[in-house]
């Protein structure tokens, strides 16, 4: 695989989960136990839409369960409750999971560059977690997360002009690599903590394993 020049890039944006920490499986397994008070099967069928459209919000894919799964009206009230109980279900595990090796030298070697966390996770659990993590100082241009979506975030941040024309997306997943095709973003795939079934078919260029691989 041909080496990416990253000193051409002034705006880097990081997907988090399988990006800089090792927690997909993590919120897959959440996202099953949550479901759980439903029955084995609709959340058998809520991971498995999980593991399916990685990238995209908690909000939407418990929307989904309801509109879906379930096929009944979602109400504001229980909707809250599934996204608390999942949060909690993923905080103490986010707070001690891996973290992507190398992120010190990688900040290092693209130090020009501006950082930004572009993720599917709720934004203000991310900030608390990478707080609490000493992740946040890596990120000088913003850690952003749901409820807004990647489209949406991305579209702000450029009309904001904290998005360079020179950027680069690093993600684990297809709704990743739409979302900085569609903001005409340069894209890696990272294929080391991805739950993206037969990656190896759907993406042929710019993969690497990790952080260390891209750098190495």
């Amino acid at each position: 695989m041909a080496k990416i020049d990253l000193s051409k890039y002034s705006t880097i944006i990081f997907d988090c989960d399988g990006v800089i920490l090792n927690s997909n499986q993590i919120k897959t397994h959440a996202f099953y136990k949550t479901a759980s008070i439903y029955g084995h099967l609709p959340a058998l069928s809520l991971k498995r839409y999980h593991k399916s459209n990685g990238g995209i919000s908690r909000y939407e894919k418990f929307q989904y369960l309801f509109s879906n799964i379930l096929s009944r009206p979602d109400e504001t009230d229980e909707i809250n409750k599934l996204l608390k109980s999942f949060s909690k279900e993923v905080y103490h595990e986010l707070i001690k999971c891996e973290v992507a090796n190398k992120l010190k030298e990688f900040r290092e070697l693209t130090k020009k560059a501006n950082w930004m966390v572009v993720s599917g996770s709720d934004q203000n659990e991310l900030r608390e977690i990478f707080s609490k993590r000493g992740l946040d100082k890596y990120f000088d241009y913003g850690i952003f997360g749901s409820p807004k979506n990647k489209h949406e975030i991305l579209k702000r941040e450029k009309d904001l002009g904290n998005i360079s024309k020179n950027s680069l997306f690093l993600g684990d997943s297809i709704y990743d690599f739409e979302a900085a095709k569609r903001s005409y973003i340069d894209f890696v795939f990272l294929s080391k903590w991805s739950e993206v079934k037969d990656w190896q078919v759907k993406f042929k260029t710019n993969v690497f394993s990790d952080l260390e691989d891209l750098i190495s």
